[in-house]
C-alpha cells in the first residue's frame, strides 16, 4: 500500500538536506493522499525523490521525521532505535556492572536509579520520551503517531530491559497528546507511589499526579552542583516541587532550607522526602505560596536562591510575555538576596534562546541595581542528549550568578 506523500516545494529542501527532523507546513507544496493525524508519510522533493519518512501532524510542524535513511519503519526499526538509546546510557554509566551482572546504581559512583532513557529527537525518536524510575519505565508521547505505537513499544521495552529489572510501563501522555489520553499502567505492577534514588538521596514519585513524567530528571547535575556549594548557607528553593534541590542542599550541609511551591500536594510530598532522608532533626520548612509574592517577604535572609519555574513561554507567540515573567522573578530574587549570594536560575522554555535568557538576566540585574557575575552556564543532564541536527533540543537554559 502506497503511503501518503508530502511534496516539498522547490527551494525549501535546505533544512531537510541538513537532516533537521521537523517539516514545517510552509515548506509543503502539496500532499498526495489524505493522511490522518499520526499516519506515516513519505517526504519527497519536488521532482519526486524520497528524502524521509515520519509521522504526519495537523499542525505547523506537519511532520516529525523518523528516518532519513530508510522508508521501512517497522518493529525492527524501533527495536534498533531503542537499543541505541540503551547503549548510550550504558556508555554514560547509568547501567553499571557488578560481579558480571548488570545493576542500575552506578552513576558517578553513587546510587542513582532514575534517568532519561529516550529523549525524543536527541535519540532520533521524535515524539517519544521514556524515563526510567528504578524499574518503572514511564513513556510520554508528544505526537499521536508515537502514541499509537505504545503497545509495540511496551512489548519491545519489556523485552530489551528484562535484564535490567523492568517491573512496569506507565503511559504519562494525558497532557501531551493532541486529543487527550489517559495516564495508566500498560504492563506490570501498578504502584500508586514509587521510591527512587538520585546520588543516594531517596525520593517518592507519584506517576499519576507528578509533573512531567513524575520528576525533573534533567536537573541532576545542577542539583549536584547545589550540594557542592550549599554548606553553611541559607537556601531558598523556589518552584521547589517535591524538593529535589532542597534535598541536595541539605545533603551538602546547608544551615537552613525553605522550599516554596504553589502546590500543596507538592510541598506535602517534599516534606515527606525530607523526613525520609534526614528525619525530624533537619532545618527545613516547606511553604505553600506564590513565589513572586513570597520573594517580597524574605528581605536578605537567604544567600542562595534557586529559581526553577515552569515554562513561561510555551511557544514563540508567547515569548515576550514569558520573558517578562522570567525578568520579574529574577529581579525580585536579585533585590532580595543577601550580598555575596548565589542565584541559580533557569528557563525550560524551548522558545527562549540562550541569548534571550542572558539578556533577560542582564535586564533584571540592571533593574535590581546589583553587581552580578556569571559563574557558570547550566545545561540539562547528559542523559538528555541533543541531536547535532536539531539544536532546538537544547531546551534548558540556566545560569549560576554571584550577586554582590
Amino acid at each position: 500500500m502506497t503511503r501518503p506523500q508530502l511534496i516539498i516545494a522547490a527551494g525549501k529542501e535546505k533544512a531537510l538536506m541538513r537532516r533537521h527532523p521537523w517539516i514545517f507546513s510552509g515548506a509543503v507544496k502539496r500532499m498526495v493522499g489524505t493522511p490522518q493525524e499520526g499516519d506515516l508519510v513519505d517526504v519527497c522533493t519536488a521532482n519526486g525523490q524520497w528524502v524521509a519518512t515520519g509521522h504526519y501532524q495537523n499542525d505547523s510542524i506537519v511532520c516529525k521525521v523518523l528516518s532519513f535513511d530508510t522508508p521501512d519503519i517497522d518493529r525492527d526499526f524501533f527495536r534498533q532505535r531503542l537499543q541505541s538509546a540503551i547503549a548510550y546510557r550504558e556508555r554514560l554509566g547509568f547501567f553499571g556492572i557488578e560481579n558480571g551482572e548488570l545493576r542500575m546504581e552506578n552513576y558517578q559512583g553513587a546510587a542513582t536509579n532514575v534517568f532519561r532513557l529516550v529523549h525524543a529527537e536527541g535519540d532520533f525518536l521524535p515524539g517519544l520520551v521514556c524515563d526510567w524510575y528504578n524499574g518503572v519505565l514511564v513513556m510520554q508521547a508528544h505526537s499521536v503517531g508515537m502514541h499509537r505505537l505504545f503497545p509495540m513499544l511496551t512489548e519491545l521495552s519489556a523485552e530489551l530491559l528484562q535484564g535490567y529489572g523492568i517491573q512496569s510501563v506507565f503511559d504519562k501522555s494525558s497532557a501531551t497528546v493532541p486529543g487527550g489520553s489517559e495516564d495508566r499502567y500498560l504492563w506490570g505492577i501498578e504502584p500508586q507511589e514509587w521510591e527512587i534514588k538520585e546520588q543516594g538521596r531517596r525520593m517518592l514519585i507519584n506517576f499519576f499526579e507528578g509533573q512531567k513524567t513524575g520528576f525533573f530528571i534533567d536537573q541532576r547535575e545542577n542539583r549536584n552542583l547545589v550540594a557542592s556549594l550549599a554548606q553553611g548557607h541559607r537556601v531558598l528553593n523556589c518552584f521547589g516541587y517535591t524538593g529535589g534541590f532542597s534535598l541536595a542542599a541539605l545533603g551538602g550541609g546547608a544551615d537552613y532550607v525553605e522550599t516554596v511551591d504553589i502546590s500543596k500536594k507538592a510541598i506535602e510530598l517534599c516534606n515527606r522526602n525530607v523526613e525520609m532522608n534526614y528525619g525530624g532533626q533537619t532545618s527545613h520548612r516547606g511553604v505553600v505560596a506564590d513565589v513572586l509574592k513570597y520573594l517580597d517577604t524574605i528581605d536578605n535572609t537567604f544567600d542562595f536562591i534557586i529559581l526553577d519555574p515552569p515554562a513561561f513561554a510555551k511557544n514563540h507567540r508567547s515569548l515576550q510575555h514569558g520573558l517578562k515573567g522570567y525578568r520579574s522573578i529574577n529581579q525580585r530574587a536579585m533585590e532580595q538576596i543577601a550580598p555575596g549570594g548565589m542565584l541559580m536560575t533557569f528557563s525550560c522554555s524551548q522558545a527562549v534562546s540562550v541569548e534571550d535568557f542572558k539578556t533577560m538576566c542582564f535586564t533584571a540585574a540592571a533593574l535590581a541595581h546589583r553587581q552580578v557575575r556569571i559563574v557558570r552556564q547550566l545545561p540539562h543532564a547528559m542523559d538528555h542528549p541533543v541531536s547535532i541536527y536539531h539544536p532546538e533540543g537544547e531546551y534548558l537554559k540556566g545560569l549560576l550568578l554571584y550577586v554582590e
